[in-house]
């Protein structure tokens, strides 16, 4: 699957990180939310679990077809219509700044994720290591609006932006 389904020469993964980008927020938000305020422990468990996997599976999928199936990002971007020496620079500028993110989302995420399931109680319920779930889950929440807002910059100069 070479090609995207969003109207643009993007290819069918990356049009669907796209999606699952966008998607993510809400389902995020509504999981803070059931944890914050509502106090739905298991909800919010269930919730972050759910997400880390699909998007686990989503992004493996989605550098397989990157690097083994497409050739790379440059190939697929240059797909479209020739790019100016400016553009090239700010999509190579916009794929850096979301990279620091996409990088270290996982890692911040995996550690609150272990971290939480070791330290717990089944089922989950406030404790000891409240503060310092609370600290990451932000800090990794964070992260994670940004890799999505990063990666929807850099989808939007290199394939919707392009003149």
């Amino acid at each position: 699957m070479k090609d995207g389904f969003l109207g643009n020469h993007a290819s069918f993964m990356l049009d669907a990180i796209v999606v699952a980008l966008v998607l993510l927020v809400p389902v995020l938000i509504f999981s803070l939310y059931s944890v914050k305020w509502k106090r739905r422990f298991q909800r919010h468990r269930n919730l972050q679990l759910a997400l880390a996997v699909t998007l686990l599976v989503a992004v493996f999928a989605f550098e397989f077809d990157l690097h083994w199936v497409q050739g790379g990002w440059k190939k697929v971007v240059s797909k479209g219509p020739p790019l100016s020496a400016e553009q090239a620079d700010t999509i190579r500028q916009a794929l850096r700044i979301h990279l620091i993110f996409a990088v270290t989302t996982p890692f911040l995420w995996a550690t609150t994720i272990i971290c939480a399931l070791l330290r717990f109680p089944h089922p989950p319920a406030p404790g000891k290591h409240s503060r310092l779930h609370a600290l990451l889950g932000w800090t990794s929440a964070v992260d994670l609006l940004l890799t999505s807002l990063t990666g929807l910059v850099f989808y939007y100069v290199a394939f919707i932006n392009r003149g």
